[in-house]
């Protein structure tokens, strides 16, 4: 699984992408067909965004979260990405 990490307004640093990195293992766990992830940090003003859009094998996830503090939206954001995950894995799994 690559990981693409880039900040908006924000600098990326050597713990926020070992943060990230370590939050999307948990989504691997879950669904093993993972090819590329995109993750966009953003700050505007007293917020602070993490979205991030999963490309799976014959299909895209997308989700957006926001919060005062970067690392719990970048928590906020995987638990959103890992509902869809397993979502998308039960429609594979019935058909």
């Amino acid at each position: 699984m690559q990981i693409n990490l880039t900040g908006h307004h924000v600098d990326v640093t050597d713990s926020l992408r070992d943060y990230v990195n370590g939050k999307f293992e948990k989504l691997e766990r879950h669904f093993e067909h993972i090819n590329n992830v995109h993750v966009v940090l953003t700050v505007e003003k007293l917020n602070q965004i993490a979205e991030s859009t999963v490309h799976l094998s014959g299909s895209e996830v997308h989700a957006k979260a926001e919060h005062n503090d970067m690392y719990a939206s970048i928590d906020a954001l995987i638990d959103k990405l890992d509902r869809q995950i397993l979502k998308y894995k039960g429609k594979i799994n019935k058909h």
